[in-house]
């Protein structure tokens, strides 16, 4: 674990693997919910996690650097469940990557259980851990301009829903009807880090 300052009152702190940044942002938010941390933001990555707003950044950071790595925190009870129609434009070139027919890669999807290990790109976009090593994909080699809001999609060790259109870079196998990001919903975000997420397959229109 390494510990690096930002700015004036803030840490980021950098860890070997995705697993590692959960746990020890779980840790951070058990800590301050009890009192014993003063951070205004405590933001995961993949590999780092952001604590911004803190009085006394060296004290903590001489604090971190010395202690152990948290395990893992554990599982949540209940998913988020999002509908979701296997339809999307790159199925087959998943299913190629993958060596399996095109319902094969619903299924697998759809039977995983994933876990939101950070968020970011964009307001709702929640990156999904879950698939084993295997059913990694590349990344399109030409990105697309503009995906549609609701697109499922797959992206090295990660699964996206894009929460409105934007350009993009990853293979298309879904479309859901799930609203991501509402402003005028409390919380305004579906997904969150830690959120246990299923994708619930529905017929097609």
């Amino acid at each position: 674990m390494k510990v690096l300052p930002v700015g004036e009152d803030a840490l980021l702190v950098e860890v070997s693997s995705g697993e590692e940044a959960q746990a020890l942002h779980a840790e951070l938010l058990r800590r301050r919910a009890e009192g014993s941390l003063s951070a205004r933001e405590i933001v995961p990555a993949a590999r780092t996690v952001l604590l911004d707003g803190l009085d006394s950044p060296a004290r903590l950071a001489a604090e971190l650097a010395a202690a152990e790595l948290p395990p893992a925190p554990p599982r949540a009870r209940e998913a988020v469940e999002i509908p979701v129609r296997y339809d999307g434009p790159d199925l087959a070139d998943v299913a190629a990557h993958w060596g399996v027919p095109e319902g094969e890669v619903a299924r697998i999807h759809a039977e995983t259980e994933f876990r939101v290990a950070f968020c970011g790109f964009a307001p709702g976009f929640g990156y999904l851990t879950g698939l084993p090593p295997r059913y990694d994909v590349p990344r399109r080699a030409t990105p697309r301009t503009a995906v549609p809001a609701g697109s499922v999609a797959l992206a090295g060790p990660y699964t996206g829903v894009y929460p409105r259109s934007s350009p993009g870079g990853w293979q298309l196998i879904g479309t859901t009807d799930a609203v991501l990001w509402d402003h005028a919903r409390v919380p305004a975000a579906l997904l969150s880090p830690g959120t246990l997420v299923r994708f619930v397959p529905e017929a097609g229109p």
